[in-house]
């Protein structure tokens, strides 16, 4: 990874010294600061249907950071939806989807702990609703990994330490109008549903596409080669 990376940091306030230990701590990865490489992408994000907002930026020194890549060669899909279950709250409608939360948690565990950066997918609603899919059996390892590329949303970067929170400065800011940007974010989303409804619909069976169940009748681990 780079030295320093340009990153951009999405609300509706200017924030010139982002604080740890402030925001929401159910969040993807937990408490921390989100920020993205894409300044169009904290202009959406920075963005709802009746406020607009700011594209903070800042220089994020990474000397001496330890980083951890959920899209690293280390972790498959199912890792990333560990750290979901770990940190989101959401309602499990069934029974199965319960018992595959928990074999997930057992058996795909990150621990995120003595890290000062994460980096990953960013679980919009629609990604959300796929990993959602994915638990309850609707969608396989296979599918869940091409459709987490639709949409262009690109991997989010969080700071987590203390120690990431002092090598950060404020360089500035683009405003992000409400009136368009909102539309955008709106659009982007609807991009990705679509995608991934006409994928779900028009693909090819693949016998050897592994579904949540395989996984756990086949007591699959995250070291099995089929899941990289």
């Amino acid at each position: 990874m780079k030295k320093e990376l340009i990153i951009y940091h999405g609300s509706e306030n200017i924030i010139e010294v982002p604080e740890h230990g402030k925001g929401k701590p159910y969040n993807d990865y937990g408490l921390g600061f989100y920020c993205t490489e894409y300044v169009d992408l904290a202009k959406e994000w920075a963005c709802d249907d009746k406020h607009g907002g700011y594209a903070n930026k800042y220089v994020l020194n990474m000397n001496g950071l330890k980083v951890l890549d959920l899209n690293g060669k280390d972790f498959c899909i199912i890792h990333w939806i560990s750290v979901l279950l770990k940190n989101r709250r959401f309602t499990i409608d069934n029974d199965f989807g319960q018992s595959a939360k928990e074999y997930i948690l057992e058996n795909f565990p990150v621990d995120t702990e003595g890290y000062d950066v994460i980096k990953g997918y960013r679980a919009d609603d629609s990604y959300f609703s796929y990993a959602r899919d994915f638990l309850q059996n609707g969608i396989s390892v296979g599918r869940l990994s091409q459709v987490m590329k639709l949409g262009n949303l690109g991997n989010q970067i969080v700071l987590i330490s203390p120690k990431a929170f002092e090598q950060i400065k404020f360089v500035g800011y683009e405003e992000a109008p409400q009136e368009v940007h909102f539309p955008l974010r709106k659009k982007r989303d609807e991009l990705a549903r679509l995608s991934y409804l006409s994928d779900k619909k028009g693909g090819a069976f693949d016998p050897n596409d592994i579904l949540m169940i395989d996984i756990m009748r086949g007591a699959i681990k995250a070291d099995d080669p089929r899941l990289q």
